[in-house]
């Protein structure tokens, strides 16, 4: 028989407020707050596309976009590259949504059934810390965005970049402060606000690069854009294996927000919702994107003599003032809008799993800021093997997260949540295991994380490193099967 506090936590976990949780769970202080808790379930399609529209339309995606069509490949292949790897995320982002969907709690409170209730913290945290590292660098491109405005329109502030504390000038710190506060308002506001700006945001954006991307291919001549950005010549067989090497490339950029998509899809009213959005907000919107943003590449060569793969640095060389303007204010628009949903919701949730009862959502998402200033990013980016050392060794563990997540709910759990249980430290719940921690599954994440970090900085691996996450998530998800053998796994009827 199932007690009442899971069926009635499964039967209402959609529509009820949270201040209609069950008593028992609000007692639960080393793992329950009302943040972590299920949630009410009202974002439609929209919301869900919206999301990827944030995460897609931001100085770090045009960049990969265009570094993708300067591989050596055709127009054609690249389209067909892009089209396999955005697919293949949309399968992933549609599998690892489904138990925070059903559940309506967040990734980490997720990972508490692969992981156990307190061995969880260790993804939680692996994801947190990768996104406090990018938040810092965003909002760091972000503000040198502002400062180019800034010093167009006000030539005399050129005085305030002289002087420079910490390696930052007057004038960085006041546009890296600027964008700073802006992110933690909207942040601060609720998960509300930040669906409402999500949503309007990148529609926005796209209104803006159509604009410019018309306006550049008019300036060049239609007979002047290219959809092949590289003059590298390729036999087909390289050919082939660059078109694998773009389609992996994707994947890997959008493995990070993949990874904690439960801390948006459990707010979707069905699945249904989740697999429309994410349908029209990745491959629909990605190629859309793409194709735009290699127009805009390739005018720039016929229009400034020189290819731009930089949009700020497009935007720069417009000798409209109010479009260098409206440009760089909607990049920082963009910045803004994936800094929040990819790198500052995550940790927000990520921290709070570590101590519900002393950090609340908002609490974590602050602990992530003043991490992210702390990092100093702009002594990191002028740094980029420091970059790529430190987030890649970070990133390596994604892979293996995902192959125990996506073992466990699916082969070892069938499916089946209680959440109850997710929020119990009574030693017979089934999400307890020994101590509060699954041994397979932190055995199975180490080992495979292993793997990971030698696919990435082994030199003799070569292009190799571009299918580290692939490798990483295939193994742990083998060695968490075979371990989970011996897993005698307790579920309650009321389970969902």
């Amino acid at each position: 028989m199932s007690s009442p506090n899971t069926v009635s936590i499964a039967a209402s976990a959609r529509s009820r407020t949270v201040d209609e949780r069950p008593q028992s769970l609000r007692h639960s202080d080393r793992l329950y707050n009302e943040d972590l808790a299920p949630a009410a379930q009202r974002w439609g399609a929209y919301n869900i596309a919206a999301f990827w529209m944030s995460d897609v339309h931001s100085v770090g995606g045009y960049l990969v976009a265009a570094s993708l069509f300067a591989l050596g490949l055709s127009g054609w292949q690249v389209m067909v590259s892009l089209l396999v790897g955005i697919v293949a995320v949309q399968w992933v982002a549609n599998i690892i949504a489904a138990p925070s969907q059903k559940a309506a709690v967040p990734f980490p409170v997720i990972c508490r059934m692969s992981f156990g209730v307190l061995g969880a913290n260790v993804p939680a945290l692996v994801r947190g810390v990768i996104a406090v590292f990018w938040y810092g660098i965003q909002t760091f491109l972000a503000s040198s965005a502002l400062m180019m405005v800034l010093l167009r329109f006000f030539p005399a502030m050129n005085e305030w970049t002289h002087l420079s504390f910490l390696g930052l000038s007057q004038l960085g710190w006041l546009c890296f402060g600027a964008l700073w506060a802006a992110q933690a308002l909207v942040f601060w506001r609720g998960m509300d606000t930040i669906r409402r700006f999500i949503d309007w945001s990148g529609p926005a954006v796209y209104a803006v690069m159509f604009i410019m991307a018309g306006w550049l291919c008019y300036r060049a001549g239609w007979s002047n854009i290219h959809f092949t950005l590289g003059d590298r010549v390729l036999t087909p067989k390289q050919q082939l294996w660059q078109m694998v090497i773009a389609a992996m490339i994707v994947i890997g950029y959008f493995s990070g927000p993949t990874l904690n998509f439960g801390d948006f899809s459990r707010y979707a009213c069905s699945m249904s919702a989740v697999r429309k959005g994410n349908f029209w907000g990745l491959p629909v919107n990605f190629l859309v994107f793409a194709a735009t943003t290699v127009a805009m590449v390739s005018a720039t060569l016929p229009v400034f003599g020189e290819m731009i793969d930089d949009p700020i640095a497009t935007v720069a060389r417009l000798d409209s003032d109010v479009v260098v303007i409206i440009g760089a204010l909607t990049f920082v628009t963009t910045t803004i809008g994936i800094n929040i949903v990819a790198n500052f919701v995550s940790p927000a949730f990520d921290f709070s799993n570590v101590a519900p009862r002393w950090i609340s959502f908002r609490v974590g998402g602050m602990i992530a800021a003043v991490g992210s200033v702390v990092l100093m990013p702009w002594k990191m980016f002028a740094n980029p093997e420091l970059i790529h050392y430190t987030v890649e060794a970070l990133a390596a563990v994604i892979g293996p997260i995902y192959g125990v997540l996506l073992v466990d709910y699916y082969h070892v759990q069938h499916r089946r949540v209680d959440i109850d249980a997710l929020f119990s430290m009574q030693t017979h719940r089934p999400y307890w295991y020994r101590k509060g921690v699954n041994p397979s599954a932190i055995g199975a994440l180490v080992i495979a994380s292993v793997v990971s970090l030698g696919l990435n900085f082994a030199p003799y691996f070569g292009d190799l490193h571009h299918f580290s996450l692939i490798a990483g998530a295939l193994t742990a998800a083998g060695i968490y099967a075979l371990l989970a053998r011996n897993l005698r796994q307790q579920r309650l009827g009321g389970a969902l």
